[in-house]
């Protein structure tokens, strides 16, 4: 027999805590995030996004054994912004097993349409700024930040009347396809054009004032997204962990501001695959954090065996857009690449409606992986 219930002790939240460790023990490509930053996620006391919504953590147990869990809420940050009146599911994991994952889907339902929403959406953990969608292409090793799930989830979540509203692509750019495209010749001459045409500059990010420098990147970045699908503007406190999870992880040379006239107009934050050191210390509980960081320092600093690169958020003011200052970053980052030891870039996820995949495409980018978000109308 399935029980579904609300997550209510500290002895249900610690299974809730470690639930993937259970689940994904025998996946090779499973990459197991670090405690503190999951710690966070789960706590409404620090995540910044629990100021804004409501929501209620439940689990399957079976024999008194978690076999899957899942989180329901409202961001009404999300519905004022929108202009919409929907809920959403997130943190969906579960044993391949139909009648569980079906009372987590139900229960999830059931819970947001108590709170007078017209929709579910998800999976979503918990914001557009972090990891969201559903893997239904290419399941091997996610990148960092990027969410990862075995093939049977999307089966079983369109085995309860929920439908794609939106794909989440993320492309793919090595070296062999660089030189097969001759893409860094055909980027010089049309950036040099464009750049010259608007007087655009290309700097790096400074980190010797890094609070300042993601506050330009916070600013920008809610200017050009603003009418993104499910876009949500960060605030102060998002800025703040931001700069906590992404800030160790910045590299100058692959992180870019594009100014006109001295002005900063644009950005392209690149980031090192993070997971690739993560996969081989494998932070898990009972193994303390400062251990875990230790490895994944000499595998990061020392080995200097990260060999993948992901460009997660990229962004141009309104005003200035179709100057070719997407282009010129990729130029950059191109530029910054080539000479190291990293050999391809990961550019996701980029909404299915945007233009920037077709003109990725034409310069020999590939889309290689799609995450899926789903939603259900739910009848008052």
């Amino acid at each position: 027999m399935i029980e579904i219930r609300p997550i209510t002790n500290k002895s249900e939240f610690n299974a809730f805590f470690k639930f993937p460790w259970v689940l994904y023990k025998d996946d090779p490509n499973w990459v197991p995030p670090l405690l503190s930053i999951r710690r966070q996620l789960l706590d409404r006391s620090k995540h910044p996004a629990w100021k804004y919504m409501e929501g209620e953590f439940f689990g399957a147990w079976q024999n008194d054994e978690l076999v899957g869990t899942i989180v329901a809420f409202v961001n009404h940050e999300h519905n004022r912004y929108h202009n919409e009146n929907i809920g959403f599911f997130g943190m969906f994991e579960t044993i391949n097993n139909r009648e569980v994952a079906e009372g987590l889907l139900n229960t999830a339902t059931e819970w947001v349409k108590a709170q007078g929403v017209d929709a579910i959406r998800g999976p979503a953990n918990l914001t557009t700024n972090e990891e969201c969608g559903l893997l239904v292409e290419n399941f091997d090793k996610p990148m960092i930040l990027m969410p990862y799930n075995p093939p049977y989830y999307q089966e079983l979540i369109e085995n309860t009347e929920f439908e794609k509203v939106m794909d989440l692509h993320s492309m793919y750019f090595d070296r062999p396809l660089i030189e097969e495209y001759d893409t860094l010749n055909r980027l010089e001459k049309i950036v040099k054009r464009s750049t010259k045409r608007s007087n655009i500059t290309i700097r790096n990010i400074n980190m010797k004032n890094k609070k300042e420098e993601f506050r330009i990147f916070r600013d920008i970045y809610n200017d050009a997204w603003d009418v993104n699908w499910g876009f949500v503007p960060m605030n102060d406190e998002e800025l703040d962990a931001l700069i906590a999870d992404l800030g160790m992880l910045v590299e100058p040379e692959l992180a870019f501001f594009a100014e006109i006239d001295g002005e900063p107009v644009g950005f392209a934050l690149s980031v090192p695959n993070f997971n690739e050191a993560l996969e081989k210390a494998y932070p898990r509980p009972g193994v303390p954090e400062l251990f875990t960081m230790a490895q994944v320092g000499w595998y990061w600093k020392v080995r200097k065996s990260i060999r993948s690169v992901r460009m997660p958020l990229m962004g141009v003011k309104k005003e200035h857009r179709n100057k070719g200052i997407d282009l010129a970053f990729f130029l950059a980052l191109m530029k910054a690449m080539l000479p190291s030891q990293y050999e391809y870039l990961d550019s996701g996820w980029i909404l299915e409606t945007n233009q920037l995949i077709s003109i990725s495409v034409s310069l020999g980018n590939k889309i290689y992986k799609t995450h899926r978000m789903y939603e259900k109308p739910l009848k008052v």
